[in-house]
């Protein structure tokens, strides 16, 4: 076991063993002295933007005035208001807007996970408002993979059978959903922890299993609503940078809904919502 504090002391010169002695080992104090010098908090650890891509104009996903209405008790609330945009085929984009802007509404209608009231929603060509629910299930688990805040992994599963779940819907082989669910695991870093339950991984592990699950029926789109709402923010980056690396080795078409202005800047391309409708899109959050 190596002693910490003789590591190199990155603030300054010396170890954090010296730099702890100079305040005769109060640790408080120190604290404080490091908050005064950094403008009153440390500072936090940013993923730097990268690059954006250039549109392909070959769209996967196309939005046309769309419309939710949600009734409650006798009055008519409505969440979205005639929302129309085009993804790309291999985009990254972030939804963003104050809550209630309407932009989880709109990723779920878009995931087929709820109906618009009016409008239509083509995904990969075709028109999910006009599926029935067997089909428009199959089309889902096929097209599209779905990550959520709450992970929503199975308690009394371990990970890889975790991962293997949408390929039981789809009838996948067992021998071949296991190695995808292997393949998978150990693409998002969780090689030692395949036999493990959620409740023997941390936040940000339970998050990269729910992302390897969600790509297991390798979809054209991946949807996220608020994937780093529950982690801190150096967790929060590692799940940032791995979005971006399924997007450039698969080719994933990637949709966020997230708060998290270090997330949406890392987009290609920012929405943002207000009131049910698009105030603005192709801008830098």
């Amino acid at each position: 076991m190596t002693d910490d504090s003789r590591e190199p002391f990155r603030g300054g010169t010396g170890t954090v063993a010296d730099f702890l002695a100079s305040f005769d080992g109060d640790v408080d104090a120190a604290i404080a002295a490091l908050r005064a010098h950094h403008g009153g908090t440390p500072p936090v650890a940013r993923v730097p933007r990268r690059p954006r891509r250039e549109r392909s104009g070959d769209h996967i996903i196309t939005v046309s005035d769309l419309r939710k209405t949600y009734k409650m008790g006798r009055q008519k609330v409505s969440a979205l208001g005639g929302v129309s945009l085009e993804i790309d085929r291999g985009e990254f984009v972030a939804l963003t807007g104050a809550s209630g802007s309407g932009k989880s509404t709109l990723l779920q209608i878009i995931g087929g996970l709820d109906k618009p009231s009016g409008g239509t929603v083509l995904v990969d060509g075709v028109d999910i408002g006009r599926l029935g629910d067997a089909k428009l299930s199959r089309f889902r688990n096929r097209t599209i993979g779905f990550v959520f805040q709450f992970f929503y992994l199975q308690p009394f599963l371990r990970l890889a059978t975790n991962t293997e779940v949408p390929g039981m819907f789809a009838r996948t082989p067992r021998k071949q959903r296991r190695a995808q669910a292997l393949s998978l695991i150990e693409e998002v870093g969780l090689s030692d922890r395949s036999r493990h339950l959620p409740r023997e991984m941390s936040g940000g592990q339970m998050q990269r299993a729910a992302i390897a699950r969600a790509l297991l029926n390798q979809p054209a789109v991946l949807l996220a609503d608020e994937p780093t709402g529950n982690l801190d923010s150096a967790t929060g980056a590692s799940i940032i940078e791995l979005f971006e690396r399924i997007r450039d080795e698969f080719g994933t078409t990637i949709v966020i809904v997230t708060h998290d202005d270090d997330l949406a800047l890392r987009a290609d391309r920012t929405i943002r919502l207000s009131d049910g409708v698009i105030v603005a899109q192709d801008v830098v959050a």
